[in-house]
């Protein structure tokens, strides 16, 4: 795509929103006091849309891919940096819940995004 296409990729939208929403979460209640865990998540969930970003922008598929699969791997990191979170009461049910299904969400759809850009051929 390159160009800035990436903003129109409804993957790198998702995960720009749970990025924001991560911002949102870490900054008010228990886990904003644990800064070690609140900056580890919003590191994780930054590396999400800024990944799918450098993916798309890079010349080759292959080249895309690496990045694709480090941004899945980054939003596996979310999600157990949440399940944490909620078993030591830092965030609540409904949240985690929240951050547990967009990031199957991204999850799924970055497989579907790498599944297709390592069809392509070279």
């Amino acid at each position: 795509m390159g160009k800035g296409g990436f903003r129109e990729l409804r993957v790198w939208q998702k995960g720009k929103d749970l990025a924001v929403f991560i911002y949102r979460v870490a900054s008010s209640g228990d886990i904003s006091r644990d800064y070690g865990l609140r900056d580890q998540i919003r590191r994780a969930a930054v590396s999400i849309p800024s990944n799918i970003a450098e993916g798309d922008e890079r010349k080759t598929d292959r080249e895309a891919v690496r990045y694709f699969y480090i941004a899945k791997g980054s939003s596996a990191e979310v999600l157990t940096q949440a399940i944490i979170a909620y078993e030591i009461g830092y965030i609540q049910k409904e949240v985690f819940e929240e951050i547990e299904e967009r990031c199957k969400e991204i999850s799924g759809m970055l497989a579907k995004l790498i599944a297709a850009r390592s069809s392509c051929g070279p």
